[in-house]
């Protein structure tokens, strides 16, 4: 008994997350101040004063996806998250399709942020100190710190991640404070907030922007097994991610608004756009302050990339437990309890991509960072719209307790809001690449072209390795208490079961240079 059970080997680190830790690596992978310094600015000069409002839309939009979202998941206890809420919706080959495009999403989410990360970096280093830095050294270095972030246990990169998640929130909310506290330039308004201000034509360009600012909320099942009572934990952290993302963006915006005032913000944030926040903390706040947010735009690409970095270790993890990767990519560590092999080979195909737009002359911002990212971000805004399809399928044909709201009206409206989302992003996808028509349709085209190859997979395994198909997105050995559930829907049969992360540094989040355009000073206005 006792050798049986020193042979068996070891699994994740089961019962370690709780609904904080959790909420670090989703909102982490957001990377809150990249996005408000870098990409804010640009939604403002598309929408005008209106801009936080969008950010507020986006957040009910994936707040009511996230209503049955979360009631699956108190259904499907597997660790594929998106997948397997598919495969069991939607059907097998759906499912295994979603799993391919889920790899691509999230990998091409983390990857082309490295490009990030070395712009950023060397645009700190010389704001900072006039160093010219190259970037493909700091983003060779990025991933191996990120691997090594990776490697060590869950409980470490939790840790980790709070640190620098109150490092950047902290920072805008400090200059929030001082705005705040010294009335803006012309008093505080709530013009941004009234319909004439919300409902005009750029409110579309500044959606497109608003849901890739979400990108990676989602992640929270992918922790399942590592979870202390998921069946709470979960959907908590799930809400609170996209709560406080949707809150915190609209608050952090307006406040910027009131430092220039609602008639000249968007003229400083055309003329400044990187440098639009700096300029904003150095008047309310202090030059140090500025400094510090410097410094912490690098720390939070660093987030984001270890949360992505995390999320795509375990879907890789629970791929090759299907039997779909090679099954060295399920190894975990002895010690850490991480699956060590698949974050190896993350990192590796980073280094190859990256190593690849380097040797190609490419631009580490407008063509490693924005060109990677954008498949990404469309694929996971599809397979969010196919997992909200999933949990309206899986509850009409498996017997349950849920409520119709939570199984039908919250799903529907959440698959019509994100189908609407996903046209947004794609006919404005310009404003995020800032490439030629053919590199965009290009980009546009990842995500459909990976979904057929994901189908033909399917069949392929289908005929040639039954056995892996039969037994896709089965579920694991129960949970203490757990109900039972039903088998995986397959063709043919009638019952099923469904469900489920940028920018993220995800989006064009352009890295400030320097603190050109100055709000009017408070002083001035007195």
């Amino acid at each position: 008994m006792s050798s049986s059970t020193s042979d068996k080997p070891p699994g994740l680190r089961t019962g370690t997350l709780g609904t904080a830790d959790i909420s670090f690596f989703v909102v982490s992978a957001a990377a809150p101040l990249t996005v408000m310094a870098g990409v804010a600015p640009i939604a403002l000069v598309l929408g005008g004063i209106g801009a936080p409002a969008g950010y507020l839309l986006a957040g009910i939009t994936l707040a009511i996806f996230a209503v049955g979202f979360t009631t699956m998941s108190r259904h499907i206890r597997s660790g594929g998250a998106f997948y397997a809420y598919i495969a069991r919706g939607l059907g097998t080959p759906l499912g295994i399709a979603a799993a391919l495009v889920a790899m691509v999403g999230y990998n091409g989410m983390e990857i082309g942020v490295y490009g990030l990360l070395g712009s950023a970096t060397s645009d700190t280093a010389g704001a900072l100190w006039g160093a010219d830095l190259p970037w493909l050294p700091v983003a060779l270095a990025g991933l191996l710190l990120i691997w090594y972030g990776g490697h060590r246990s869950i409980d470490f990169g939790a840790k980790v991640l709070g640190v620098l998640l109150v490092a950047e929130t902290g920072i805008l909310v400090l200059l929030a404070g001082g705005v705040l506290l010294k009335g803006g330039a012309d008093g505080l308004s709530l013009a941004s907030f009234a319909p004439g201000n919300v409902l005009v034509p750029g409110t579309a360009a500044v959606l497109a922007f608003a849901f890739s600012a979400f990108t990676g909320f989602e992640s929270t099942v992918i922790y399942r097994r590592e979870a202390r009572d998921p069946a709470r934990t979960i959907p908590r952290a799930t809400y609170i991610a996209v709560g406080f993302l949707g809150l915190f963006y609209a608050f952090v915006v307006w406040t910027v608004i009131q430092a220039f005032g609602d008639d000249k913000v968007v003229a400083a944030a055309a003329g400044d756009t990187g440098g639009l926040f700096f300029a904003a903390i150095t008047t309310y706040v202090g030059s140090w302050a500025a400094d510090l947010m410097h410094v912490f735009i690098v720390t939070s690409v660093l987030a984001s990339l270890l949360a992505f970095h995390n999320a795509i270790n375990r879907y890789a993890l629970a791929l090759a437990e299907e039997g779909v990767l090679p099954a060295a990519l399920g190894r975990i560590h002895p010690r850490h309890r991480s699956p060590y092999v698949a974050g190896l080979a993350q990192t590796l195909l980073g280094a190859a991509v990256v190593l690849g737009f380097a040797a190609a002359g490419a631009d580490p911002y407008t063509q490693l960072l924005l060109w990677v990212n954008t498949p990404g971000m469309l694929g996971l805004m599809a397979l969010m719209l196919l997992a909200a399809l999933a949990v309206i399928r899986y509850f009409r044909r498996v017997p349950h307790r849920e409520g119709a709201l939570r199984t039908h009206v919250a799903p529907v409206t959440a698959a019509f809001l994100l189908a609407v989302a996903i046209w947004l992003v794609a006919s404005k996808v310009a404003l995020f690449t800032g490439a030629s028509p053919t590199v965009n349709t290009v980009l546009v085209a990842v995500v459909p072209a990976v979904l057929v190859l994901g189908l033909l997979l399917a069949y392929r395994l289908r005929r040639t390795r039954p056995e892996v198909y039969a037994r896709f997105a089965a579920e694991p050995p129960a949970e203490p208490n757990a109900e039972p559930l039903p088998a995986p829907h397959t063709e043919g049969a009638d019952t099923s079961c469904p469900q489920p992360p940028t920018s993220s540094s995800s989006t064009p989040a352009s890295v400030p240079p320097s603190r050109a355009a100055t709000p009017s000073s408070p002083s001035a206005t007195d």
